[in-house]
């Protein structure tokens, strides 16, 4: 299933990405944000257990921001696994 998260606090504006029933994550597209950074995480992700991959990424911050592209991508997936 497809799902897009508004990130907040962050350069990129969107998250896109698919989790399969097996809870498998794939498909990751950022809207905005640094290039390279945001390809080379969305490329990492890829393959990945989301629940896993979320705990992982939580909590990382970008500039003293409180959060980063990393940490709104987990909250992305997490809220994407509640539903």
């Amino acid at each position: 299933m497809e799902f897009t998260y508004t990130t907040k606090g962050t350069c990129s504006r969107a998250i896109r990405f698919d989790i399969d029933e097996a809870g498998i994550i794939s498909k990751v597209r950022f809207e905005g944000g640094c290039p390279g950074n945001t390809l080379g995480l969305a490329a990492m992700c890829e393959g990945q257990n989301a629940a896993a991959l979320a705990e992982r990424l939580r909590g990382i911050d970008c500039r003293s921001r409180g959060t980063s592209c990393p940490d709104q991508l987990a909250c992305a997936i997490t809220e994407a696994l509640a539903k």
